[in-house]
Parts: C-alpha cells; structure tokens; sequence
C-alpha cells in the first residue's frame, strides 16, 4: 500500500454476515486525511463495506489494506486495527450505566492506557474538542441525542485515529442537531484526519462539499475517477 493511503482494496467482494455477495470487484484506495461520502440505498452494501474496513466482517477475496493492516486479520490482530480506526455508528453504543466518562475511562483502559493522570487528561481534551465537556459526570440519559453523539465521537477520538467510519451519524438526529455533528465532523477532518461518512442526507453532501463514492446495482461507484 502506498504510505500516503489509509485504505487500498484490489479486486474485492464485500459478503453480507449469510456470505451473500453484495459488492463485486473493488478497487479503492483512500489518502491519509481525505473525506469521502458513501452513499446508496438501504441494502445497498454500505455497512457491509464499513463493517469489512473494520475487520467486523471478514475479507474472503482480493487484497486489502486499512491503516497499515493487511485483510483479513486474525482474530487477536482485530483490536490492534480497531485502535488505529475510529468507529460511529447511528445508536451513539453508549454503556447506558456509566457515566460519559466511565464509558470512555473503560475504552482508554481496554486498549492499554494505564497512567491516571494521562486517561483523565485525554478524557478531557477530547470531551473538550467536541464540545461536551460539561457531560462528563452525566448518565448517557441525562444528555439530549446530540449530546450521545457528540459523546461517541469523542470516544472515536481517544487514541488519536487515522481514520473515522462513520455510518449514518446524524440519522438519528434533528437537522439542526445533526448539522452541528457534521460541523463537528469537518473540524477533525481538517486537522488531517480521514474520514469516510455513509449518510442519506443529500443537504449534508451540498453544505460541505467532498467526493462520494456510491454503492449501486452491486459494484462500488468511485465519483472521483472517470467512468469506463
């Protein structure tokens, strides 16, 4: 893989969790710091793709590569990629019975931090960088849906990620919430993380402009490069 990619894919198909064939024939790269869209129908193939980058569901064709992780991984090698890898999902996946910062205390530790003064340093700084910083000591219950995502985000952040997967992050949101999670989205990005966002929402994609890639009729479409 070319240093200056996150993501290379060569002749791939991407299987649904019964193995059936969704998309066929892939080749996709990403930079380092690069935004993409993924867009297409329900069913399309959209999450089965993420859930392959993130080694959730495994690579059975072709050649991959995601943050320097050749696919597929053994099983024990999946959360060393899951650390270099920021990962959203629509629900918020918020420990119901924690606090916000218990919940992103049990990542810090789960993935090997052990100095207390360094996790409550990093708990605060990436609260801070989202804007929620006053939710620390909340139940997840206690914030408003934006606030959850705002949370989940944050946790993406904690061990500093080349990459963000994001899947339908704001479906869950109000326009006006979801429009502060793409602001949100975009700030990280220009600090020169990359990011790959599925989403339906076709104002997000005219508000902050970037390439998308489209998954259609079982082959992933890449808008970037020339047809035929």
């Amino acid at each position: 893989m070319n240093p200056e990619e996150v993501i290379s894919l060569e002749h791939v198909n991407i299987y649904q969790e019964d193995n059936t064939l969704v998309l066929s024939d892939i080749d996709f790269s990403m930079a380092k710091g690069e935004f993409l869209y993924l867009i297409g129908q329900t069913g399309s193939g959209k999450s089965s793709f993420l859930k392959t980058l993130f080694a959730d569901l495994p690579l059975l064709t072709g050649k991959g590569e995601v943050a320097g992780f050749e696919l597929p991984l053994a099983q024990k090698q999946i959360p060393k990629l899951r650390r270099k890898l920021g990962i959203i999902f629509q629900d918020f996946q918020l420990l119901p019975d924690r606090t916000v910062y218990e919940n992103l205390h049990f990542v810090l530790k789960a993935t090997g931090w052990t100095d207390k003064r360094n996790i409550r340093n990093r708990i605060s700084e990436v609260l801070m960088q989202v804007g929620v910083e006053f939710a620390s000591g909340k139940m997840p219950h206690q914030i408003s849906g934006g606030e959850q995502q705002r949370v989940a985000i944050a946790r993406s952040l904690l061990n500093d990620p080349i990459l963000l997967i994001a899947d339908e992050p704001t479906g869950n949101l109000d326009p006006e919430t979801g429009l502060g999670i793409m602001e949100t989205f975009m700030k990280i990005n220009k600090f020169g993380t990359a990011i790959i966002l599925a989403t339906h929402n076709m104002l997000w994609m005219e508000k902050f402009p970037a390439h998308n890639i489209v998954c259609k009729s079982g082959r992933l479409i890449d808008t970037r490069k020339p047809l035929g």
